[in-house]
């Protein structure tokens, strides 16, 4: 079963020779870092985090124990890659690695993560939000840390809502007359885009509606359930095709330069965005200097009754080829368990954190937010957010499914077919994959 199932990660092997990790014994030569005790056990880490040195200096210098030798391997799936090589070969993999919580099922099921229930995994969990835990949860099982998260708000462009005197959309049915008005308007852009490559994004607005494609348990590894072609994911997607064959939205592919360039030009008026949105936004060059940025809550369905979403999110892993997993542990559940070097996160990183005495303090409630003229987003927008955001489940092969995903709406918004034949076709080819690769579907 587990060698068929090598396949079900989505990430491809490359030679074992593009290993870049330390190992737990490996000379101060092979870290970023550097080691401040060199008699302590050391515990190499992969991760991509902005200005990450810092934080692990800061680690260093307050642990006599244990040290932390770090290396970038690479961002998401180059990191993925070498990892999933790692596994095959037996070696080579970090103590700890950095992985998306979409990509932890992918992992536990070739046995590459340690449960850390056992090295007091839950003696922390109430540092975290409910939706935090359970990403890195299966069952009773606990593969991960929670670091930074995506809970989803809006960014608009406050200047040409009003140009135009269009309100601040707060549901999809004022979202949809806003985008109306703007095109009656003659404006030269759209309200918004619609990236069909959009991946966790876009399942992020089926689940709005209560989608929940996957059903998996790490204690059952053959057996998955999966529904993604489920009335509320149906009903997004037909809202989404309306608005694009009426000329709406954009269809730009999310992520490149010319996505990048529409997001501060004015191309598109507003950016339905995770909680590190603003950091991406204010960091993109070319910006339209006479901009005004301001946030709000992601439109609702039923404005009585919010569901909040969350788009990406990081954690740390203890591998299973870890030399001492109790020491790797405590790097896991502590690297990012001060104020300290969650300020670093912040104000250097920008990224949303997900560790409660950080997140509900007053210091980062009350954060200004010079890009927003001085709005306190947190405040307004993105901890309640957090709060009320459940958790969700990925599939042991998101990445696939993510790709089919991506093709069945790329077909939709080509004409190709309708949205609810889209979702039926996604449905159809995620359960022979799942059955090919040996899964039993529930």
């Amino acid at each position: 079963m587990k060698r068929k199932l090598l396949a079900a990660s989505g990430v491809v092997a490359v030679a074992a020779a593009a290993l870049t990790g330390c190992s737990a014994g490996a000379s101060e030569d092979a870290c970023t870092n550097k080691i401040v005790n060199k008699d302590a056990t050391q515990v190499s880490v992969w991760a991509w985090y902005p200005a990450f040195e810092g934080v692990v200096d800061l680690f260093n210098e307050s642990h006599d124990d244990v040290q932390i030798c770090w290396t970038n391997a690479g961002q998401g799936n180059d990191e993925y890659t070498k990892f999933s090589t790692a596994l095959e070969a037996g070696s080579g993999a970090p103590d700890v690695i950095m992985l998306e919580s979409e990509v932890l099922s992918s992992f536990t099921i070739r046995d590459g993560l340690v449960d850390l229930t056992e090295f007091g995994a839950n003696d922390v969990k109430g540092d975290y939000t409910e939706g935090a835990w359970k990403d890195v949860s299966s069952g009773d099982a606990v593969y991960a840390i929670p670091v930074d998260g995506g809970p989803m708000g809006m960014l608009y462009r406050q200047d040409i809502l009003d140009q135009y005197g269009i309100p601040v959309p707060t549901t999809w049915d004022e979202f949809a007359a806003a985008a109306q008005a703007l095109k009656d308007a003659g404006a030269p852009g759209v309200l918004a885009d619609f990236p069909t490559n959009g991946r966790a994004y876009n399942q992020a607005l089926f689940a709005q509606a209560g989608s929940v494609p996957f059903v998996y348990d790490s204690a059952k590894p053959q057996e998955i359930s999966i529904d993604v072609n489920d009335e509320g994911s149906k009903s997004v997607l037909a809202y989404w095709d309306d608005l694009v064959k009426n000329g709406l939205v954009a269809t730009d592919d999310a992520f490149t330069a010319d996505y990048n360039t529409k997001l501060v030009d004015g191309s598109y008026a507003i950016y339905v965005a995770a909680a590190w949105g603003p950091g991406y936004l204010s960091g993109l060059s070319d910006a339209d200097p006479d901009a005004q940025w301001k946030a709000a809550p992601v439109p609702q369905w039923d404005a009585a009754n919010p569901v909040q979403i969350n788009w990406g999110g990081s954690t740390f892993a203890v591998t299973s080829q870890a030399e001492d997993k109790e020491a790797a542990a405590v790097v896991a559940k502590e690297v990012f368990g001060t104020e300290e070097a969650w300020k670093i996160g912040i104000e250097e990183a920008a990224l949303f954190p997900l560790w409660k005495p950080i997140l509900e303090s007053d210091y980062f409630r009350n954060l200004e937010y010079p890009f927003f003229g001085g709005q306190q987003i947190n405040n307004d927008v993105f901890l309640d957010a957090a709060a009320g955001y459940t958790g969700f489940t990925f599939s042991p092969f998101q990445n696939y499914a993510y790709d089919q995903l991506t093709e069945q709406l790329a077909a939709m918004v080509q004409g190709e077919k309708d949205s609810a034949t889209a979702l039926d076709d996604l449905q159809a080819s995620l359960e022979k994959y799942a059955t090919e690769q040996g899964f039993t579907l529930q």
